[in-house]
This record gives structure tokens, sequence and C-alpha cells, in this order.
């Protein structure tokens, strides 16, 4: 309750002008695009016009607000939370179809993970990267991108760190422009503060002529693997337009091989 009441006092004006600047939007863009006066979106943003519910949506769509936030600019103006924020176990059809996604995609890791990347749910050749970590990083709630970069979690055996946590830093700043996130702030900044291992090259294992992969060491050789980024279309819930699913992909035939030989002795007999 404290929490919500904070929230209440806040302005509607100023968070839509904050969300309108954060998409280096004018007003005069925004307006045409929302169907609405210059005049009317300048009253809205300085508190002189209290927006409807139906403005609001408009904005919000035109702006992309994400769900969470959109809750915000709801109570702001007086109004209730339009979007439940479920627990993930509660998602029903949702939660089944990122299950069937993890699942499906052996033997090739897949994992899912919250909008601060949280680990929700992981198939087993996920969790076998996972496996000889220091017990500190598993504790959950398991931050993915924390257990991958720290010098106790994957750091030691990704064969070119530099490259890939610059990645994944200018990946988690990108983020935190597209959703105003706090606690990614936070965590760009610490991944950007771990140590380079003393084995890790200044350029790292070249790139192929596709994408920069992963390139993990293994008990049976040197993964090298690319992603991509599933997430779910027109969600109506906070949580679940938060779930991004991250799903590996071989980038050569050897890891292909590796990680069907691995899933192979991973099988209970």
């Amino acid at each position: 309750m404290p929490a919500q009441s904070a929230i209440r006092t806040e302005s509607v004006g100023p968070l839509l002008r904050s969300w309108r600047e954060r998409r280096g939007r004018s007003q005069l863009d925004v307006s045409i695009a929302a169907d609405l006066s210059t005049r009317h979106l300048s009253y809205v943003e300085t508190g002189r016009s209290t927006p409807g519910r139906g403005v609001l949506d408009k904005l919000a769509d035109e702006l992309e607000i994400p769900l969470r936030e959109r809750n915000r600019l709801y109570l702001a103006a007086g109004y209730a939370p339009a979007y439940p924020e479920r627990p993930f176990a509660d998602l029903g059809a949702a939660r089944e179809a990122v299950e069937a996604v993890l699942t499906g995609h052996e033997p090739n890791p897949a994992l899912a993970v919250d909008v601060r990347w949280e680990l929700l749910a992981a198939n087993r050749p996920a969790q076998s990267m996972f496996t000889d970590i220091a017990p500190h990083l598993l504790e959950p709630p398991v931050n993915v991108l924390r257990a991958t970069l720290h010098p106790d979690g994957l750091a030691p055996r990704i064969r070119n760190f530099t490259r890939w946590r610059d990645h994944v830093v200018r990946r988690v700043s990108r983020q935190l422009s597209r959703t105003a996130i706090p606690e990614l702030r936070e965590l760009r900044d610490e991944l950007a503060a771990y140590p380079v291992p003393a084995h890790d090259a200044a350029d790292g294992p070249a790139a192929n002529d596709l994408a920069m992969p992963l390139v993990v060491a293994s008990a049976h050789g040197d993964l090298s693997l690319l992603y991509t980024t599933t997430v779910f279309g027109s969600p109506f819930d906070v949580t679940l337009d938060e779930i991004a699913i991250e799903t590996f992909f071989p980038a050569d035939a050897v890891t292909a091989t590796l990680l069907r030989a691995m899933a192979d002795l991973t099988v209970p007999s």
C-alpha cells in the first residue's frame, strides 16, 4: 500500500513528457500520430488538463510504453491500473507455451527471463551450462547475466569475454532506454565493471559472417552459440509483457554435434 500511495502522488503530465522525450519525439509528432491537438498534449504535459483514459491509451500506444509503466500513468491520472501482474506460475497457456519452446528446443540451450534478467525457467542444456558456477550466483532469484559474466560464474569459460560483455552491456543499455527499469542501470554498471579474465584476448575468437557467437568452453570442447530472442505479441499482463525467451543455436557443425552428444549423456537411462 505505501508503494501504491507513492505512485499516486506522481503527476501524469511529467510522466508522459518523460516518455515522449525518452523516445525522442516532438509534441507535434506525437499529437499528429495520436490524433490530438498539439495544444491538448501541451496542456496534458503541463498539468493544465487531465487526460481521459482513451487519450492515455492512444499516447501509451504511440510511445510504446511498457505495461508496467502504463499502470503508473493510469494511477497518476486517477484511474485504476489496466493490466494485472500474475506470477509466472499462474500464466496458464502462456506458461505452457514457454515450457513447450524450452523443451522443444533441446538439445540446444534455451531459457526464459524477466525484464531484469532473472531466470524464470530453463531447459536441461541451459541448466547444465550453469552447474559448475559459484553457489551464491544460483541463489534465487538467479540473474542470468550476472551468472554469465561474474568472475565466479561462466566468465572463466567464455573465450570471447570482452566482446561478449561489451555486447551485453550495450543490449542492457538499449533495454534500459526502452523500459526505464531502474534496476537495469545498476545491472549494466555492475556488468561493465567486471574484470576481464586473464585468458581473454582483446578481440576474442573471430565472429563468423552471420553474427557474433558466444563461445564457451565445456568439458567436451568449445561451444559456439548464436542466440535469438522471442517475446509474446499483444500481452495484457505485466509479467507476460516482460518475459523474453532466449534460444541458443549452434554456430557451427562442431557445436551442433557436441550439443547432441552432451544431451545423450544427460538423458536418464
